[in-house]
């Protein structure tokens, strides 16, 4: 993952989606890992304490490759977007 920044408003849009992209991956990874991590307790493979421990550190990182992805898309939003043409 990139070093991580909030403010985006000096980045071009070339780096913002360089970011998004990366966050994907990120979003992508959490998701085999929350899986993974249910399939170990379904099979017994870890105890109930540990997949509660592991499942709140999966959720926390979710939460926050969200808030990631949301300034992303307002990112992009604002560097797509043509500024409306005013009538003479």
């Amino acid at each position: 993952m990139l070093l991580w920044r909030d403010d985006f408003s000096t980045s071009t849009l070339e780096e913002v989606l360089r970011y998004q992209i990366e966050n994907r991956a990120w979003s992508k990874e959490l998701r085999f890992r929350s899986s993974t991590l249910v399939n170990k307790r379904l099979a017994n493979e870890i105890s109930q304490d540990d997949y509660l421990v592991n499942r709140k550190l999966t959720r926390e990182e979710a939460e926050e490759c969200q808030r990631r992805a949301a300034i992303l898309d307002t990112q992009i939003a604002r560097a797509t977007v043509r500024p409306l043409l005013h009538a003479s």
